[in-house]
């Protein structure tokens, strides 16, 4: 089997975080989700792995490089235009081939992995496609779909207004070759894209096997900034903590805290869950819980908590606590003149805000 990650997305419902910086790319608990799904192939015994790449294809090549560092081995496929995930899938034949492999959106943070899925397709050869569903509470708002008696998969529906399952489309698909035939008897939707949800119906209108996988845990798309501080949320509440950088003797840390090498703590304290980066200063602050602070920051003289921080961003002498905040690189924090009452803020790349 092989792998197929989708990471041609611009991200732009993650604007002014994804100006200069794949969405694909941004860390999540320290990690970009990018890496994150890498590693869910890798584990579920599947090394290679195609990336379909879009305009940010030199950043994705750049971080990932040939795989290796992963036990993966990454083959690039780019994508001239967001043209739709069928599309992807289309234009990868060459890399697939004939072997069945499992489709998987550079953006989603999924518990637990895919190891069960891959499992579960592996034990049933004569299945054409399984598609990863789980259960939301406002079905009416995704793509949902609708089964047979015998459990296989009817048809799809797209954000139905009466919809006949709360089961909605994770972003996870397994195929086979038939896949491909699907792709190339399709036309593009309304938005000018070939879409996934047309292929999958065109093989179930056409009689191959389509079933669901039925995941229990949870599940979240990283497209908006609440999303992806709730995936941080998420992940963190998952790690296993470790210091390996310097606290000093008047810090407070507890143990559901990850200090990361290089990194001090000084005269502060952190709650977790929480990870703080590489080479990263936090002095005379306090670092509450479901927080990430990337490599190389400085937090100083400020409170901070559920915010994700990235590298090389300064945070200092803040008048009240920063909470649910995204602070993009190279960002300055500072404060100058009358305290406001409250903040909340998400922070573009080489931002600087000042409170007057």
């Amino acid at each position: 089997m092989k792998g197929l990650v989708l990471s041609g997305g611009k991200g732009t419902r993650l604007y002014p975080l994804t100006y200069t910086r794949a969405k694909q790319l941004i860390p999540v608990a320290n990690k970009p989700i990018l890496i994150r799904v890498i590693e869910a192939i890798r584990d579920a015994g599947i090394t290679e792995i195609g990336i379909v790449t879009g305009d940010t294809a030199p950043e994705i090549q750049e971080a990932v490089g040939d795989g290796s560092r992963w036990g993966a081995q990454v083959t690039y496929i780019p994508q001239e235009a967001p043209l739709g995930l069928a599309h992807a899938v289309k234009i990868s034949r060459d890399f697939i081939g004939d072997d069945r492999f499992v489709m998987f959106l550079g953006d989603n943070v999924i518990q637990g992995g895919i190891s069960p899925l891959i499992a579960d397709f592996a034990h049933h050869p004569e299945w054409n496609s399984q598609i990863v569903l789980t259960t939301v509470e406002h079905p009416e708002q995704y793509g949902v779909a609708e089964l047979t008696p015998d459990g296989r998969i009817a048809r799809l529906i797209e954000k139905p207004k009466q919809p006949p399952s709360n089961l909605a489309l994770v972003g996870i698909y397994m195929f086979d070759h038939h896949i491909f035939q699907a792709t190339e008897e399709i036309k593009p939707s309304f938005r000018g894209e070939l879409e996934i949800t047309d292929a999958i119906q065109w093989l179930i209108d056409h009689g191959y096997s389509v079933f669901p996988h039925i995941h229990k845990g949870w599940w979240i798309d990283t497209g908006r900034p609440d999303d992806m501080l709730t995936a941080n949320s998420l992940v963190l509440d998952e790690l296993r903590p470790e210091i390996l950088g310097t606290v000093d003797a008047s810090s407070l840390v507890d143990s559901r805290v990850t200090v990361e090498r290089g990194a001090e703590i000084i005269n502060s304290v952190v709650r977790g869950p929480a990870i703080i980066g590489e080479n990263t200063r936090i002095v005379n602050s306090y670092v509450g819980p479901f927080t990430s602070v990337y490599h190389d920051v400085v937090i100083e003289n400020s409170e901070i908590e559920r915010s994700i921080v990235l590298e090389h961003s300064i945070i200092r002498d803040l008048p009240t606590r920063l909470h649910d905040s995204l602070i993009g690189r190279h960002a300055v924090v500072g404060v100058s003149g009358v305290r406001p009452k409250a903040i909340k803020i998400h922070l573009g790349d080489y931002s600087r805000l000042e409170l007057i």
